[in-house]
This record gives structure tokens, C-alpha cells and sequence, in this order.
């Protein structure tokens, strides 16, 4: 499964990292946190919040955008989106921490650190990189494990997307006590997407949580269907890389 071998490999950096730094000193930078929670809660003037991501590829579909310059691309996310993800996966994705850094010394919107994250050094890393919240993935960790992660997140002020595929791992992010809740349609074994996961899992959840729908959104007519649902936010990557006119496909994406 790719899922285990992108893990390994995170593993192979991670030790290697560990042995150069000690995470505790990313944790002496003092922080000033932008509301992930406010920009990714559906309200009546803005209902359909975007997370956009810059994404150079991905496993299973190569190179996305040949002419990619994040910076630039984060420019255009920070005018129209709500929050912005960064892949920061270098092997399999071709992200790097680098791009985080850099794009929060503009960003007046919520960063997100996507990556394969399974312990706290890459948390303190994020931290100090400048993101406000991390992603967890339910299938990577075990109970245990996920609490930890999640419980040294909010710790040290940030706040944590935790991603599901199934009802196993939502019975896990219920218990872990997460309160932004994505939903990832694709199923992480054989790359199919399962659009009616969130609708299926939604009625699950307290009222209070935040839902964020991923993967396989290219449209106005599928948000509003997933929003009719429950969907707060939407975690848009692979599409948004494909435009010529990104800007303009986000406005597009809200319905404006």
C-alpha cells in the first residue's frame, strides 16, 4: 500500500533529522496563530470555505503543474482563498518545509502542514515553520499514537485537521476528541473515489465539529451538494494545480 511505504520512507528522513536537531528549540520561537477554526466554519456570507493547496504531484498522478512556482501560487491562494494547505512530503509529492517558511512570512490565511506526520518532531517543525495546523491521518497511526500526536498539537496552540477514510477511523477521531473532521474520498488502497463518504459518516458526528470534504472536488455543483450535507470547508489540490486562471476557478469554486 503506498501509504506504508511513503510512512517508511518518513521514517528513513525522520531519524536522520532527529539526530541533527533537537525539536524542543523550534518550540522557543514565539507564535502568533491565525484562526484556523473562524476560516473554516461555514456561515451565511461565506459558505463555502476553500482550503487550497499547492501541490507540485502526487503517487498516483505524477507531476501535476510543470510550471510550478509556490510562491506564486500561494500569492493567488492568499487574495481568495480561506486557508492554504502545503504538501510538504518531498519524495512522493515533491514538497518541502522550505515552501511553509517562506509562504508565511505573507499569508494573512490559516497554513496547513500536509504531510505524513507520526511524530512530534514534525509537529515542533511545523510549529516553528509557521504553520497553524497540522493533518493527522486516522489510518497511519494507532489509537494510542493518534492521541498523543493530537493531544501535543493543541498543547503548543495549533489546531489539527484529522483525516478519515472509513467508520473505524471516525470512531478513532471521535474518541481522540477532534473537532475538524476531513473526510477523504479516496480510498488510500486502491485510489477510487468514494464521493457519498461524508454523507454517509456525517450523522455520526456533534454538531460541533468542523467538516472538511478532500479529494476528487472539481465543481460548484459537487461543494453544494457535499456543503447541503454538512461540509464546511473544502480541501481542493490536483484541480485548482491544473488551472490556467487559478484565481478565477476558486471564485468559480464558491459560486461568486
Amino acid at each position: 500500500m503506498i501509504l506504508e511505504k511513503i510512512i517508511n520512507q518518513t521514517k528513513i528522513d525522520l531519524k536522520k533529522r532527529k539526530n541533527e536537531e533537537d525539536f524542543k528549540k523550534f518550540l522557543k520561537i514565539k507564535r502568533n496563530f491565525r484562526d484556523v477554526k473562524k476560516a473554516l466554519k461555514s456561515t451565511t456570507d461565506n459558505p463555502y470555505r476553500i482550503i487550497a493547496e499547492v501541490k507540485k504531484a502526487s503517487p498516483s498522478k505524477g507531476v501535476i503543474r510543470e510550471d510550478f512556482n509556490p510562491l506564486q501560487i500561494a500569492k493567488i491562494y492568499n487574495e481568495v482563498a480561506d486557508a492554504m494547505s502545503i504538501l510538504t512530503e518531498p519524495h512522493f509529492f515533491q514538497g518541502s518545509i522550505e515552501y511553509l517558511k517562506e509562504i508565511d512570512k505573507f499569508s494573512k490565511i490559516p497554513l496547513l502542514r500536509k504531510d505524513f506526520i507520526i511524530d512530534e518532531f514534525q509537529i515542533a517543525e511545523a510549529y516553528a515553520a509557521g504553520a497553524d495546523f497540522i493533518l493527522l491521518i486516522a489510518k497511519a497511526l494507532d489509537l494510542k499514537e493518534l492521541q498523543r500526536l493530537y493531544n501535543f498539537a493543541i498543547n503548543i496552540g495549533m489546531e489539527v485537521l484529522l483525516e478519515i477514510h472509513d467508520e473505524e477511523d471516525l470512531e478513532k477521531a471521535l474518541k481522540v476528541g477532534a473537532n475538524i473532521i476531513g473526510f477523504n474520498h479516496r480510498d488510500l488502497k486502491t485510489f477510487e473515489m468514494h464521493m457519498d463518504l461524508s454523507e454517509k459518516l456525517i450523522k455520526n458526528l456533534p454538531k460541533s465539529c468542523i467538516i472538511v470534504a478532500e479529494s476528487g472536488i472539481k465543481d460548484f455543483e459537487t461543494i453544494k451538494k457535499l456543503h447541503e450535507n454538512g461540509v464546511d470547508a473544502f480541501l481542493i489540490g490536483e484541480h485548482l494545480m491544473r488551472q490556467n486562471n487559478i484565481k478565477q476557478e476558486i471564485l468559480k469554486l464558491k459560486g461568486r
